[in-house]
């Protein structure tokens, strides 16, 4: 049976990583006894290790309690950048939040982004202040901050530690009072969105869906109108956070239902479910494809691993339809795949899965993201055609190219006052426009524009490490412009390696070329004979590094005697070097590669 409309919230949980949204989910399933404390684990909803060590969220998760009569929809989102669209889907489900702020730290770059995208959802924010019995914590300085920056009353915000169990009643409670009930019409035709999706072993592809209006039953053909296919629902159910099967879900419910769906592509995130029989007259708003925005290789180490590699992909791919790939051949590394990602964290949570999980030792390319090129018209045509550049290698002839495009984001990034001047320039040196710096108690927030292809290499470390971890950093994407790009070829014994290419903006192109080469020369070992090493763009060589030739001392034998004895072995000597420079071929080990390419992120 349908709950009543009036007794439910439906709410999710907006942090910084790290301000202990996890911990605080966590205390309200254990003080609503969703779990008894011999099932309890730190953080709960958190199912993959990379999550817990990493203390982030990659996927949403979604947990039913009950309190005083009430029921109470939790949604677990992620916190980074990365999944901002699957942030955006889970907030659309909901008609409150709860805007957790570290009492020691305070508001940071992605509480903001995911703050303001709640506020244009039109909900209703529930300021909670946590770690308040930390010997650092400041709550009132805390409270000054959420009114100055966001502009949210928080005169009767919250003060909480998860981690003691403090002030969890007040959470629970200030969610019943303060959280609009849902509205929706049990009469109407079908109307659900699909939250989320992900592939359990056991039942297929498990869909996570917020009902809008209509009833959702098992037994029931739905259609989903993004792909325009019908499935029949067999269970349908919700977490509590254990699995439990019910026989329907009414407006404003969330909860799950599978239908024999095999792979998580079909199940859109955003894709509106209605009844095929009765359909609905319009999808909701808001659904879009999600695009890869970085794009790496990622080959074996041993080239027998291949296989294993590509059936790892396939089985990663099930759980995750943000991540594309397809197959790569590279003269250097062998067989492989280049891969999209939605980001950098993105990039590092595969590779990381796929290294644990799946047992695979990985060489991963340097990080690209994609260009748009036009190319001169050729004759017959009325415009030059436009084409989307993912691999550096694959790029066409300079004298094709009429010009450019490469993608732009818009940076917020909050620093102390003491650490400023050095991200300044951390952003000025990637090609960064400064819009705007304001501040705010002791904290200075940026606002740059940067070239997302400066960012995608090391931009993020290096923020870190200046500001020793005290900088936070949040990222919108705003569009495409052009600029003065080139690509960058790195040859040894005058061999172009493609696995080394890189697009590099023609005013960083020395400085970057004249690197790679020192590390290359550091990185392979001296053979018989010389080998330079070269950084060009088209013919020009920009940059060059010589290794030294591996010396046999042929005079050796020679005690004394004629100088011409001497003389002619070295000649001979010199002849075979010039023979082995011609057909001798460069053996460049795999440790030179992956710290070649893990180095070019300085």
């Amino acid at each position: 049976m349908a709950t009543d409309l009036s007794k439910i919230r439906n709410f999710s949980i907006i942090a910084h990583i790290d301000h202990g949204k996890s911990t605080l989910a966590d205390r309200l399933i254990q003080r609503t006894g969703g779990l008894s404390d011999r099932e309890m684990s730190a953080q709960v909803l958190d199912n993959m290790d990379i999550e817990k060590e990493r203390g982030i969220t990659i996927k949403a998760q979604t947990v039913r309690l009950e309190w005083k009569g009430h029921v109470l929809n939790l949604m677990d989102t992620p916190g980074h950048v990365d999944f901002a669209y699957e942030v955006s889907r889970s907030l659309a489900a909901c008609e409150g939040a709860l805007l957790v702020v570290d009492a020691a730290q305070g508001v940071e770059a992605q509480t903001l982004a995911n703050v303001y995208q709640s506020i244009e959802h039109d909900h209703e924010i529930i300021p909670v202040i946590n770690k308040i019995d930390l010997p650092s914590a400041e709550p009132e300085k805390v409270k000054a901050e959420i009114e100055e920056i966001i502009g949210l009353d928080a005169s009767n915000a919250v003060l909480a530690s998860a981690k003691s169990g403090i002030g969890i009643e007040e959470v629970l409670d200030a969610i019943v009072e303060r959280i609009p009930p849902p509205k929706g019409d049990a009469a109407a035709p079908l109307k659900a969105m699909l939250v989320d999706s992900w592939y359990d072993p056991y039942l297929g592809v498990v869909i996570l869906v917020r009902v809008i209006d209509g009833t959702l039953k098992k037994g029931q053909q739905v259609k989903f109108m993004a792909t325009d296919t019908v499935h029949l629902v067999d269970r349908v159910g919700c977490f509590r956070p254990k699995i439990e099967q019910l026989p329907d879900l009414g407006p404003g419910e969330i909860g799950f239902i599978t239908a024999q769906i095999k792979e998580v592509a079909q199940a859109r995130v955003g894709d509106t479910l209605t009844d095929a029989k009765r359909p609905a007259a319009e999808a909701l708003p808001g659904f879009k494809e999600v695009q890869p925005v970085v794009f790496c290789g990622l080959f074996p180490v041993d080239a027998n691993d291949f296989e294993k590699l590509r059936e790892s992909i396939h089985k990663l791919r099930l759980n995750d339809a943000s991540f594309s790939f397809e197959m790569e051949t590279s003269a250097a590394l062998g067989f492989g795949f280049r891969c999209g990602f939605l980001g950098l964290l993105h990039l590092e949570i595969i590779q990381e899965r796929l290294t644990r999980e799946y047992d695979l030792d990985l060489i991963t390319t340097a990080p690209s993201v994609v260009y748009k090129l036009r190319l001169a018209k050729a004759a017959g045509e009325a415009e030059g055609q436009e084409i989307e550049l993912h691999n550096p290698a694959d790029m066409p002839d300079p004298n094709r190219i009429d010009e450019i495009e490469e993608p732009w984001i818009k940076a917020v990034i909050y620093v102390p006052d003491e650490y400023l001047g050095s991200i300044l320039k951390l952003c000025q040196d990637r090609r960064g426009i400064q819009k705007d710096l304001t501040y705010v108690g002791g904290r200075a927030q940026v606002t740059y524009e940067l070239p997302l292809n400066e960012v995608v290499f090391d931009f993020y470390d290096r923020l870190k490490s200046i500001s020793r971890g005290y900088a936070s950093f949040d990222y919108e994407q705003i569009g495409y412009r052009e600029g003065d790009l080139v690509k960058m070829s790195i040859m040894v014994n005058n061999e172009a390696v493609d696995a080394l290419s890189m697009i590099v903006h023609r005013g960083s192109a020395e400085t970057r070329g004249r690197g790679m080469c020192e590390r290359l020369k550091d990185l392979i070992p001296r053979h018989l004979f010389k080998i330079p090493i070269q950084a060009a763009i088209g013919g020009k060589v920009i940059a060059r590094e010589t290794i030294a030739a591996l010396r046999k001392d042929v005079t050796a034998k020679c005690y004394g005697g004629d100088i011409t004895r001497k003389r002619k072995l070295l000649e001979k000597q010199k002849e075979g070097k010039k023979r082995m420079r011609e057909y001798g071929s460069v053996q460049i080990p795999q440790e030179a590669f992956i710290a070649a390419l893990r180095m070019g992120e300085e």
